[in-house]
């Protein structure tokens, strides 16, 4: 591989939280000593991110004037060819908003669509993130839950989506494309009858498709807005570099929005704060992300996250008796079920959450998004680290004497 996805990088007190967990938050249990801590938590990667992100940070750091600006047009080209390229999508200038977090666009969406209080649908296992940010805005969340098919595949519940929307007078709902945390790559099929649903009922949508650059190998994404012209014309779609190239720390996101009625009314709440604003050195992380070097870095990195998927997958079907889970296919987030693991041995999720820590895999508690005996496992660090993380599961917490 021409890019670096092996190296086991040192990031303490290098600003992570994901090695360095702050107090109250993230996995918070004691690891034993002669274990050290694999970060297998936050949704965040653990590989040098490609260097052209850097360079132009670099570059442009050089400069020893950090003064106001605007985004320049090679800011807007960049988006629009990495969606053309990457996405099929025709987005021009003036379909391009910003806004400090995904979601936070979604929120400001919400703002312009609903009044506080109303009803928005989303489906469950819920994003955390979507609930707190909903819920601190005034919203209520009306979930319908994803089931799993005899395959195990998570799909969307059409009936209870459509009985959901008419019973509690819905007109606004979060679509997650790609799916956190269940891994699912919604196919065009399921969001055209999706968005069916949505025009008999006249209700908006807001696209979260921050996960759309990770698609493992096999799978494809379909942009939301893509399925139809009810899609397109009423679909806000928040996007971002953050996740695909691990750039949170520099904040920023941008959303892609065709109704004009629905973009300026969009602008216009995200601009409430006086604070929702570009970082000059945000600006130039896109650009130096959105070349053909981030291109080809990405495309190395999503086999990187396959191969991991397929390692930890096989595994737990293997070896973890009592644990169920669907295969990803986009993300690099497992969600596990250890409700019958945890039955027959007599263990509560957090016993069982803690002894995991205990043994250095920093994992995720899962009841945040829903899922009562959930955990959720980011396979984002280097096969090495995947391959020791498993086997210190299965000597020490699934398959140890207890």
């Amino acid at each position: 591989m021409k890019y670096d996805f092996t190296s086991i990088m040192d990031r303490h007190n290098k600003d992570s939280i994901a090695v360095d967990v702050p107090e109250g938050f993230g996995p918070q249990g004691k690891t034993r000593e002669g274990f050290d801590r694999i970060p297998m938590w936050v949704a965040d990667m653990n590989f040098p991110t490609v260097p052209t992100i850097t360079e132009e940070i670099i570059r442009r750091a050089q400069h020893p004037a950090f003064g106001y600006f605007s985004p320049t047009q090679e800011y807007y080209d960049a988006i629009i060819n990495w969606q053309k390229t990457r996405n099929g999508m025709d987005v021009s200038k003036k379909n391009i908003g910003y806004d400090n977090s995904v979601l936070g666009g979604v929120v400001s969406a919400l703002n312009v669509l609903c009044s506080k209080g109303d009803n928005v649908l989303l489906h469950s296992p819920t994003y955390i993130g979507f609930t707190g940010s909903l819920t601190n805005n005034g919203y209520h969340i009306v979930h319908s839950q994803l089931v799993q098919d005899e395959n195990n595949i998570w799909r969307m519940d059409y009936a209870d989506m459509e009985k959901k929307i008419v019973e509690n007078k819905i007109h606004a709902a979060v679509i997650c494309n790609p799916y956190n945390p269940c891994g699912r790559v919604w196919t065009r099929e399921e969001l055209v009858k999706a968005m069916e649903i949505f025009e008999r009922h006249s209700v908006w949508v807001v696209s979260d498709e921050i996960w759309s650059d990770l698609i493992l190998e096999g799978y494809h994404h379909t942009p939301t807005q893509s399925v139809s012209e009810y899609a397109k014309m009423h679909t806000a779609a928040m996007y971002a570099p953050s996740k695909t190239f691990n750039l949170a720390g520099l904040v920023g996101s941008y959303n892609v929005i065709y109704n004009s009625w629905l973009r300026d009314r969009v602008d216009k709440e995200s601009s409430l704060s006086h604070y929702d604003a570009m970082n000059v050195l945000w600006m130039h992380a896109l650009i130096g992300a959105y070349k053909k070097e981030g291109a080809e870095w990405l495309d190395e990195l999503r086999s990187v996250l396959t191969d991991n998927v397929n390692y930890a997958y096989d595994y737990i079907v293997k070896h973890f008796k009592g644990v169920t889970l669907s295969k990803p296919e986009g993300t690099y987030m497992l969600f596990l079920d250890c409700e019958q693991w945890c039955r027959e041995h007599g263990m509560t999720l957090d016993e069982l959450y803690d002894k995991g820590v205990e043994y250095g895999v920093l994992w995720q508690d899962g009841r945040p998004f829903h899922g009562e005996y959930g955990i959720r496992v980011n396979l984002a660090v280097p096969h090495e680290r995947v391959i020791d993380a498993f086997d210190r599961l299965d000597r020490y917490v699934f398959n140890a004497e207890i």
